[in-house]
């Protein structure tokens, strides 16, 4: 008799489907269980559920030095062009032939500053802090480059315009769409109430 019903089990055991339960809910059960808290392993924590969500986050949050400096340089090229055609532009516009020499005495100058500033706030774009001091860049240059156009002379258009362009509008690309429009909104508000022309 007792044989019939283990044979019954096993039969049954045999043919009942076996359920696959998915990886996130064996950690979820081992760790509601407190197995893991009387472990005392050394390296071993009371998140090894998590230790692969852990490993993954750091893996994507320290990047090493040869990628940031990649990814500054993919920035730092076209708004290089940007400063050198904004430069020519400016000399255009007060019928200034700019040579070969001072366009590459201005790059020389200004490029290496600019690097340095990529390099970092593109580094620390996501951190607030870089968002609030791009924004307040953005307020400070766009404003004195629109009064610089309006109301300064030619000699300090030329020197200050194609920088004061370059970061602003490296600032604006680098925001939070948020900060970004509601910095252009500011400006051009400002633009509006002061009475100043965009181009002349």
């Amino acid at each position: 008799m007792a044989r019939t019903r283990k044979a019954k089990v096993s039969s049954a055991n045999a043919t009942s489907p076996k359920v696959e339960i998915p990886e996130d809910e064996q950690w979820r059960l081992i760790d509601e269980s407190g197995i893991l808290d009387k472990i005392q392993t050394p390296g071993v924590t009371k998140d090894i559920a998590n230790a692969e969500h852990t490993t993954v986050r750091a893996e994507e949050e320290e990047t090493p030095l040869a990628d940031e400096i990649f990814s500054a340089a993919i920035l730092i090229m076209p708004f290089t062009f940007f400063f050198l055609l904004m430069d020519i532009l400016i000399h255009q516009q007060y019928a200034r032939q700019p040579g070969f020499k001072e366009l590459a005495g201005r790059l020389a100058n200004n490029i290496p500053i600019l690097s340095l500033f990529v390099f970092y706030t593109s580094r620390h774009k996501a951190d607030r802090r870089t968002q609030a001091l791009l924004f307040l860049i953005s307020l400070f240059v766009g404003p004195r480059m629109i009064w610089l156009i309006n109301r300064g002379s030619w000699l300090v258009n030329m020197r200050q315009c194609p920088p004061f362009a370059t970061v602003w509008l490296y600032a604006v690309v680098q925001m939070n769409l948020g900060l970004a429009v509601a910095s252009l909104i500011l400006i051009f508000g400002w633009v509006w109430w002061s009475g100043m022309k965009l181009l002349l």
